[in-house]
């Protein structure tokens, strides 16, 4: 089958779904980025050297290629629309071909606001919940019941995500064993909705109470400054290690010697695929429940520990209660590890992509059991409570 993805534009976090998609589809599949990589994101280590032969860059084509892409576009099997225009599947739509949409959560903000609410509902149903051939991947656990409120994609939700590298180590328990004693890690961009600010605050309490730890933060933004000043005015500097940008490559490297994974962001935060990458590195991760991943990806007291977004007590008490217990450590870490292994990883989810696809184009829809490709719950934002 001929699988066309677009999405704004190509970079790691899709690179391997792609090879892989390249691969099952018998060289079948093309990637069309349809901008330019903002120069914040290229910093970041976000752009890819080697670029596939299969990704193309529409923004960048004279008008006959573009003519020619906007013909594959139309008349491929498969289409999942990411960060593009939707203009570009509305000739598909029509004509009934099968198509995806691979978002995250619509409402970010809130869909509090009643005097939005007749706008959004009309928005979504007029582009979405008129097409019987539209279907959903679902990049955030909150996707679904985001969509559902506006009638749309009912019961044409998948579990989905993002799914960067998944390294296979040869010994887990070995990896496990070389982690830095008492070592917490904090990744992301130093904005607000990220809350560097509360890997700070953890750090302050734990020094209080003489409590062994170092903290890593990689990462930069417009709190860097704000940052820098707080770990002084705090005395942190002998235990608090601020280490700007760094490629994804070496985040991984400190991610494998890290024990403890701290992931602080609020519901604005889609999926964050730092959540796979420190699970595969078999970190014990401690998260806010309002992150994206984290429903699809964790089990409370199984493969991580959740937090209730806002109340930094709890997530106080839950690092705390880590670093008390090394056991515990290497137990959430191993599972975290065993996650990615056995399910969410870009192997097995191109794969049970491909199949679902087999299946839509018989005019027949299946869902796994569980992980990627099952069926998504309308999941709210209140779904975890402390434990």
């Amino acid at each position: 089958m001929q699988i066309v993805f677009l999405s704004n534009y190509f970079n790691h976090h899709q690179l391997y779904l792609a090879n892989e998609l390249y691969r099952l589809s018998n060289e079948k599949f093309i990637f069309i980025e349809t901008s330019p990589m903002e120069k914040e994101r290229i910093s970041l280590g976000w752009q890819i050297t080697n670029v596939p032969s299969y990704v193309y860059s529409y923004h960048s084509l004279d008008p006959h290629d573009k003519k020619n892409i906007d013909n594959l576009i139309d008349n491929a099997d498969i289409v999942i629309l990411g960060s593009a225009p939707y203009n570009m599947i509305k000739k598909r739509l029509h004509s009934k071909k099968i198509t995806f949409l691979y978002w995250e959560r619509i409402y970010k903000d809130s869909y509090g606001a009643f005097y939005k609410w007749p706008y959004r509902y009309f928005h979504h149903f007029i582009k979405y919940g008129r097409y019987s051939n539209l279907y959903l991947l679902c990049a955030s656990a909150f996707t679904a019941a985001d969509f559902a409120k506006t009638h749309t994609f009912v019961n044409k939700a998948f579990k989905w995500g993002y799914f960067p590298q998944a390294i296979k180590y040869n010994d887990v328990d070995k990896l496990i064993a070389k982690k830095e004693k008492n070592s917490l890690l904090w990744v992301g961009r130093l904005i607000d909705w990220k809350h560097p600010e509360k890997a700070l605050n953890i750090a302050e309490k734990l020094k209080e109470e003489k409590i062994p730890f170092n903290l890593k933060i990689i990462g930069t933004g417009v709190l860097q400054n704000q940052i820098e000043k707080e770990i002084k005015r705090k005395n942190l500097n002998s235990s608090v290690s601020l280490l700007g940008s760094l490629p994804p490559t070496d985040v991984r490297k400190f991610m494998e010697r890290s024990e403890i994974f701290l992931f602080t962001s609020d519901r604005n935060e889609g999926w964050g695929a730092v959540m796979n990458e420190a699970m595969n590195s078999a970190c014990a991760i401690v998260a806010s429940h309002s992150i994206g991943s984290v429903p699809f990806l964790g089990i409370h007291n199984d493969n991580c520990l959740i937090y209730q977004n806002d109340d930094f007590y709890d997530l106080y008490e839950k690092v705390h209660f880590l670093l008390k217990n090394n056991e515990e450590r290497k137990r959430l870490g191993k599972k975290a590890y065993l996650t990615i292994m056995n399910s969410w990883n870009p192997s097995i989810a191109s794969s049970r992509f491909i199949e679902v696809c087999k299946n839509l184009l018989q005019k027949q829809i299946s869902f796994e059991t569980s992980g990627p490709c099952s069926k998504a719950e309308l999941l709210s934002d209140n779904w975890f409570q402390k434990k």
